[in-house]
């Protein structure tokens, strides 16, 4: 169910060459050593952390949906606000979830910045990671991407230099052209960009984020289709009223659909449901509009659990992932 998360690597600043590969950290290596990224050229990110934090991203707005987008929405992008406005010659900053070649930062030609969210941290402070990142490319040449580099021990975090009061309504794509400023010429013009955005849309799990409830994300599979929803609440808090629910028979989706377990990433809890082929996002708003409504509820219940519930939330328990 979840995606491949793409690692930090430095290329070339050259989107018409046609070769744009997104490097995941199981992915096998660039440099042609048959391992997995991870365990080659990515190792030395791995073994560089110094500090984990748990909730990078807590403090910022929609922490719930930074997370989905990190670690389970494949193509997105959201107009950042920073503290005290745009530096000149600087038009947008724009997040995006993933760049060519797993580039951290690109510099646009005319001065716009696209911070690349899926990228591996060195220093195990995501927070950090993405904000020197941030800061190295409001000053980069326009026209390059910001290579990667271990941060230093100090420095601010995103929460530093994000407006706190800024918007965050991310955006959530079929595909990668967002890449490329006026894609369908530079398709037109160069059959090697139309592949490379051919192959990485191919990749791509066609996802939906939902209206009525925040940071719940609708995605298809070949196989069946998946709710991933990214909750703000004390994991043991959740897992209980979960359970409640469960045990209750109020926790799925409408027939066919069922809370089937849940991943952990950036220190909150993402319950998965399984939903039929052809269960469409538009079809899943309406349940799970009241899904929230009982889950509210059960928050608000502190009794101890019955057997049944501790059944339940066993089952919920021994069905948990952590990504991150």
């Amino acid at each position: 169910m979840a995606k491949k998360r793409p690692a930090a690597k430095t290329a070339k600043p050259q989107l018409k060459d046609g070769e744009i590969p997104v490097v995941g950290a199981r992915e096998p290596c660039p440099c042609g050593s048959g391992r997995r990224y991870k365990a080659c050229h990515g190792a030395a990110a791995s073994h560089a952390v110094t500090e984990l934090v748990q909730r990078p991203f807590e403090g910022l707005p929609s922490e719930c949906d930074w997370v989905a987008l990190r670690e389970l929405v494949p193509a997105a992008t959201i107009p950042l606000t920073l503290k005290g406005g745009l530096p000149e010659g600087v038009p947008s900053v724009t997040l995006v979830t993933v760049l060519p070649m797993a580039w951290p930062a690109l510099r646009r030609e005319d001065g716009s910045v696209l911070l690349g969210l899926q990228n591996e941290s060195s220093s195990g402070n995501l927070s950090r990671d993405l904000a020197d990142t941030l800061e190295r490319a409001l000053v980069a040449e326009p026209g390059n991407p910001v290579a990667a580099r271990r941060v230093p021990a100090e420095g601010p975090r995103l929460q530093d230099l994000l407006d706190p009061d800024g918007v965050f309504e991310p955006v959530v794509h079929s595909g990668f052209e967002f890449w490329i400023p006026d894609a369908e010429t530079a398709q037109a013009s160069s059959p090697e960009i139309a592949a490379s955005l051919e192959r990485a849309n191919a990749a791509a799990i066609p996802t939906v984020k939902l209206t009525g409830v925040d940071a719940a994300y609708w995605c298809e599979t070949p196989e069946k289709n998946h709710l991933r929803w990214v909750m703000p609440h004390p994991e043991e808090q959740l897992l209980d009223a979960l359970a409640r629910l469960t045990a209750a028979g109020g926790s799925s989706l409408g027939e066919g659909t069922k809370l089937v377990g849940s991943f952990r990433a950036h220190g909150l809890m993402v319950p998965v449901w399984d939903l039929p082929v052809g269960y469409t996002a538009d079809q899943a708003e309406e349940p799970a509009a009241r899904l929230a409504e009982r889950l509210a509820k059960a928050l608000t219940t502190d009794a101890p659990l019955t057997p049944e519930e501790r059944r339940a939330r066993g089952g919920l328990t021994n069905r948990q992932v952590t990504l991150s």
